[in-house]
């Protein structure tokens, strides 16, 4: 049976019970002290006015009556309790509406149920929430892949190129075609091992275990300064121990793309970089800033996207695939963290992660 036709046979069923419980308080209290048979009257006694009942005389009349009664309870019950389970059930149904769009793909429906803030404007509240969350998801992932195969799509493109070339110019030099391809190839690993390492952080498929973000922030700036030395950058580290919980292989990762991006992206020499981390009350703090040209903040707005990249990072011997920043906010994210990213007035960038001081309560 459906919920409504449940609610309306609980509806009829409450009625019928009431009206039988009125019944019987009627029987009780009040039939029971009529007497069953007929009562003698002296004659010298003054006349009683109208006529004595009996007992089985107003059963012969109450009982008709009250079976009518019953009769019209039972239909009034069932056509009313009807009326009113369908109106009570009605947000319901638009509720189940929206999901049947939203199971054929059609996630920019929203329920917007009006009136008072009661159990089922919650509810529709809840899912039209929950459309607009995966509304956005399914966008930024259609984006993504539409991104990942252009990105994929150029180096096999000159891949086969320069097979090609090589195919049909049997006295071309070799070496250069060998040194070309291997540059290529070694591009689309890049680019390949990043989309992994996103979709790692993506889906928290992680351990987690209590770790340093100094030391962290530490290792990645010596495995960097042959990198700084060799354009000239100069990298300044500070802070006090930064306890937090997560991925030590993910937060070196966070910590290695943020210093790599603020060497790569500097000034071309006497640039410096800045690596502090800092402790807050509720929240740990790593903070890279870097000398370099200024930027908008609306072009600062965009660069944690996917494929995003500075005008300089393309004309570079360190290109990238545009998945730096894109990783450090999935990785901050999956630990419960933010990413701020800020302008500097004199030039260059500010970026910081946030990270809980206790451990985010999420599923591994």
């Amino acid at each position: 049976m459906s919920v409504r036709l449940r609610l309306t046979l609980s509806y009829v069923g409450f009625l019928m019970f009431a009206g039988v419980l009125l019944l019987g308080a009627v029987w009780v209290f009040l039939l029971r002290y009529v007497p069953d048979r007929a009562m003698l009257i002296n004659p010298d006694d003054k006349p009683a006015n109208g006529v004595f009942p009996v007992r089985s005389a107003l059963l012969d009349v109450f009982a008709p009556r009250a079976a009518a009664v019953l009769a019209f309870l039972l239909v009034f019950g069932l056509v009313g309790g009807w009326i009113l389970a369908g109106r009570m059930l009605a947000p319901l149904t638009r509720i189940t509406d929206a999901t049947h769009l939203a199971t054929y793909g059609s996630l920019s429906h929203r329920i917007r149920l009006p009136g008072r803030n009661d159990e089922f404007r919650a509810l529709a509240d809840a899912f039209d929430g929950m459309l607009e969350r995966l509304e956005a998801h399914v966008a930024e992932q259609q984006r993504f892949a539409a991104n990942a195969s252009h990105e994929l799509r150029t180096p096999l493109a000159i891949s086969k190129t320069l097979l090609d070339v090589a195919r049909t110019d049997p006295n071309r030099d070799t070496g250069e075609i060998i040194d070309r391809l291997h540059a290529v190839n070694t591009r689309a690993t890049d680019l390949t091992e990043a989309l992994l390492m996103l979709s790692r952080a993506e889906q928290r498929s992680f351990t987690r275990e209590s770790v340093d973000l100094s030391l962290i922030a530490e290792e990645a700036t010596e495995t960097l300064l042959p990198l700084a030395e060799k354009r000239g950058v100069t990298i300044e580290t500070s802070g006090d121990i930064s306890p937090v919980i997560g991925s030590q292989a993910l937060l070196l990762q966070l910590t290695t793309n943020l210093v790599h991006n603020a060497i790569v992206h500097n000034l071309r020499e006497q640039g410096t970089v800045w690596v502090s981390t800092s402790v807050r009350p509720t929240a740990v703090r790593l903070t890279v800033e870097n000398t370099g040209e200024k930027l908008t903040p609306q072009l600062v707005s965009t660069l944690a996207e996917p494929f995003r990249r500075g005008t300089e990072r393309i004309h570079t011997d360190h290109a990238g695939v545009g998945l730096g920043l894109a990783i450090v906010k999935t990785i901050a994210r999956a630990h419960g963290g933010t990413l701020t990213l800020t302008p500097r007035s004199a030039g260059g960038i500010r970026i910081t992660v946030e990270l809980p001081a206790t451990s985010p309560r999420t599923d591994r």
